[in-house]
């Protein structure tokens, strides 16, 4: 479901293009919001809940997208195709605003009616063109055909915010020539939370990385998470379950995994090993885990010894000051003594 704001009154805030559309990830189903619903147009929904297309650069494709008004009052949408991308935070399926530059599907695909009206409990069916470029690159170029409510919801307050919601049939279009299934792991990073003393608390870590797909088509990846400390102990070794279910080509995802009971006192390594479709990459960061308290003993260890050094460096630094000579002593005249003797 796709989710809008709009500015309601004077201190609104306008948020167009925040809020995107997310096509839950998942089993394969119509694109529905219990209010409306999107997909091709199939004799069962369940044979054909998203859009699967092929073609050549230069060629020219035809279907039909049928939208389905599940409410007692007729609903108006306003019609488009966009481009499909990753979503920052959790590497959702999501699509662009109509106001953002397309550049695959959604410059590519024109429905034959940009604007429809559902009566209430039905279903209209309208027919699409997507031209293919000649210059177009092959690869997977993934989008989805979205069905815009006109309507606005009025918010509450002094900052009242106006709601548009939206729901989009996925479209997974090829185009032909060659293709490369890569990914790769970047920008490997821990950090560690630590209690004051040793034993004393539970220590844990975070490890956050970009997941990024350089490949020209989409893949399903997996990624394992490995720790070792010192001399090559085990720490960690664990498959992460909060992973995209699919990776659009050329996206990033920065993800994060928490990791409890990590060492309060080790150094060693992590690394994050991803692979899909029989391509393997890694990535590794150091880490280096220390109680707060051993840390404050050797920083005022540091310190005290940085400070004792100093003194001792000035102290021989210090230039000696020279003796003086003490002066002679003044000489006296002698006077020879006469010895008493006995007169005659």
């Amino acid at each position: 479901m796709r989710t809008f704001v709009a500015p309601m009154r004077t201190f609104s805030v306008l948020l167009l293009g925040l809020l995107l559309l997310a096509l839950t990830a998942g089993p394969a189903h119509a694109a529905d919001n219990g209010n409306w619903s999107v997909y091709p147009a199939s004799s069962q929904i369940a044979d054909r809940p998203y859009f699967y297309l092929s073609a050549d650069p230069g060629t020219t494709l035809r279907d039909k997208v049928v939208v389905a008004n599940k409410t007692g009052g007729p609903l108006t949408f306003r019609l488009y195709a966009a481009d499909a991308y990753n979503t920052a935070r959790d590497g959702g399926f999501a699509v662009r605003t109509q106001k953002e530059r397309q550049r695959g599907v959604g410059a590519w695909a024109k429905p034959a009616r940009t604007r429809v009206t559902v009566p209430a409990h039905g279903e209209v069916a309208v027919p699409f063109t997507l031209r293919v470029p000649a210059d177009a690159e092959p690869g997977d170029h993934p989008g989805a055909l979205v069905a815009l409510d006109e309507r606005v919801d009025q918010g509450d307050g002094s900052l009242a915010l106006g709601v548009q919601r939206a729901v989009g049939a996925r479209v997974y279009l090829r185009v032909g020539g060659p293709v490369l299934a890569a990914i790769a792991v970047e920008d490997v990073r821990v950090i560690h939370s630590q209690p004051l003393v040793p034993g004393l608390g539970d220590s844990a870590a975070t490890v956050s990385y970009t997941l990024h797909n350089t490949g020209n088509v989409t893949v399903d990846p997996k990624v394992e998470l490995r720790a070792q400390g010192l001399f090559g102990r085990t720490l960690l070794a664990r498959d992460l379950p909060k992973v995209p279910a699919e990776l659009l080509p050329g996206q990033r995802v920065r993800l994060s995994e928490p990791w409890r009971g990590a060492p309060q006192l080790d150094w060693g390594d992590v690394t994050l090993t991803a692979s899909a479709q029989n391509t393997r990459e890694s990535a590794s960061a150091s880490f280096f885990a220390l109680p707060w308290l051993v840390v404050a003993v050797l920083a005022v260890a540091l310190v005290v010894g940085v400070v004792l050094l100093v003194r001792a460096r000035r102290v021989r630094a210090r230039p000696s000051v020279p003796v003086r000579p003490s002066p002679p002593a003044a000489s006296t005249p002698f006077r020879r003594r006469s010895s008493p003797s006995s007169r005659p």
